[in-house]
């Protein structure tokens, strides 16, 4: 039977429904064969990547409409009013964002059982006075208007009677965050989660105290007596705890940004501004099937761009090879950049081909690196470590948790390779992915400044030719005289 078949028979069965009668909300979405979203932009939900759109709750509303075999349509928007408009009058089914379960929320609308917490905090920028409490603050607290974040603010007032904060109406939570970081706006409140991704772009922002910790994040329904959709995301949401797809995707985007190294950061970022010009042309042509920056995010994670860079253990280089793999990449000299970017890159491709090709992306890449980092042997250690720990030995998730074990001599003497420090290699995975983020964040910006200027100028030549008199030329005739002369000379 088909899928959709199905449904219909159980919801008719279940409502007492007949063709005759008004169709519910999830026969609707079946006859269109459609589920349609509202979906806020922004980092922790949805964005347009270098590759297409992208976002946590893209996938995860990708995830239910192949649960229901029906088309995804999104319809984006920067304003949860505009959102919640569309919800009243059912041009979308339900409204997906990371938005806080507020109470004012629970009161207008049907939610979905949470499936994340995260904590409200209170962000000011690295350098000014570090406010311990909300008595400290000298200046009022800019959020986006009617935000979960405002209604904290007027819930904190009823204890803290002279607290100021401004609602923006025009900007969004990461428009507040970057007039923070440019000094237009001394507070705001942000979501723990939007602040771990803003910091690896703008590590001055700091996280002053927290003013609501463990809060449950979810979907929005309308408020209707129509449980058709309600019953199934309630099943759906079961369905991804359980088989351990939310904990993967919450890893996928989420996992390696919790950890923050603000003096790495700044360093980080100067190095792109700095340094990394002087090696991108060779990142580009030697990167092969693999996007470039991730090429140049693993040379900085071995040696921070630096070319004759030399560890205890005898690797060396910007890619940091060791002198048997440079022998094996055709590598003449290590401290030569353009030979170390091309045989570093020329080693990953070859890691990331002997990683099964059943494994999909991004699991598959993370196996590579972590391979560069401490063997593919090793790797292939722990994954099966994981299956017979009952774990899944193709998702990295899972055996990222098991790698640790590579040290403990309980666990490697039964390996095939023994001994690994394979916490380092976890570490060193979940570095390179803050590093690419965050060099992918910074090459968008710099390419969108470079559109821009390239506009402007564009602009300028069209108003300079469309303001400038028109140029007549003179005939090109010559003085009768001189053919009078030449004449008389002839």
């Amino acid at each position: 039977m088909h899928k959709s078949s199905f449904w219909l028979l159980i919801l008719m069965m279940l409502f007492g429904c007949s063709p005759q009668q008004t169709s519910n909300q999830l026969q609707q979405i079946y006859t269109r064969d459609s589920i349609k979203v509202g979906i806020l932009h922004g980092p922790t939900s949805y964005y347009v990547g270098v590759d297409g759109p992208i976002g946590f709750e893209l996938e995860l509303s990708q995830a239910l409409a192949d649960k229901l075999g029906v088309k995804l349509e999104l319809y984006p928007s920067y304003q949860l009013d505009d959102l919640i408009q569309k919800l009243a009058v059912g041009k979308v089914d339900y409204i997906a964002g990371g938005l806080t379960l507020t109470e004012q929320r629970q009161a207008q609308f049907r939610a979905t059982p949470a499936y994340r917490w995260i904590n409200e905090v209170l962000v000011f920028r690295q350098g000014n006075t570090w406010p311990r409490t909300l008595s400290e603050l000298t200046a009022p607290i800019v959020v986006v208007k009617d935000s979960s974040h405002a209604e904290t603010l007027h819930q904190l007032q009823q204890e803290n009677p002279d607290l100021q904060w401004l609602e923006e109406p025009t900007l969004d939570a990461d428009e507040i965050l970057q007039q923070v970081i440019d000094g237009d706006v001394a507070y705001t409140i942000t979501d723990s989660n939007q602040l771990a991704l803003n910091r690896r772009f703008y590590p001055k922002l700091s996280l002053a105290l927290t003013v609501k910790d463990n809060l449950p994040v979810s979907w929005l329904l309308a408020d209707s007596p129509d449980d058709s959709l309600f019953a199934v995301l309630i099943e759906f949401f079961g369905n991804v705890y359980q088989n351990g797809d939310l904990i993967a995707l919450e890893d996928k985007y989420f996992g390696h940004v919790q950890e923050f190294d603000y003096v790495d950061t700044l360093a980080y970022i100067d190095a792109i501004e700095q340094v990394l010009p002087n090696y991108r042309p060779w990142f580009e042509h030697y990167s092969g099937e693999l996007d470039w920056r991730l090429l140049a995010a693993v040379s900085y994670q071995e040696s921070h761009w630096n070319p004759v860079a030399k560890s205890p253990t005898g690797v060396r280089g910007l890619m940091m090879l060791t002198l048997p793999t440079a022998k094996q990449m055709g590598v003449n000299s290590r401290l030569d950049p353009e030979q170390s970017i091309r045989g570093g890159s020329r080693y990953l491709h070859r890691l990331f081909s002997r990683i099964p090709e059943r494994i999909p992306m991004p699991d598959r890449l993370w196996f590579a690196l972590a391979s560069y980092n401490i063997g593919w042997g090793h790797v292939e250690d722990a994954r099966k470590l994981s299956q017979n720990m009952g774990a899944d030995p193709d998702k990295w998730l899972e055996v990222k948790q098991q790698l640790p074990l590579l040290r403990q001599r309980r666990h490697y003497q039964h390996t095939r390779y023994g001994y690994a420090r394979g916490d380092e290699a976890v570490t060193y995975v979940e570095n390179i992915r803050r590093y690419y983020d965050t060099l992918l964040w910074v090459d968008e910006r710099q390419q969108a400044e470079q559109r821009m200027e390239q506009q402007k100028i564009r602009l300028s030549e069209e108003l300079d030719s469309a303001t400038l008199p028109p140029v007549v030329s003179e005939p090109d005739i010559e003085p009768s005289n001189t053919t009078d002369n030449d004449s008389k000379k002839q």
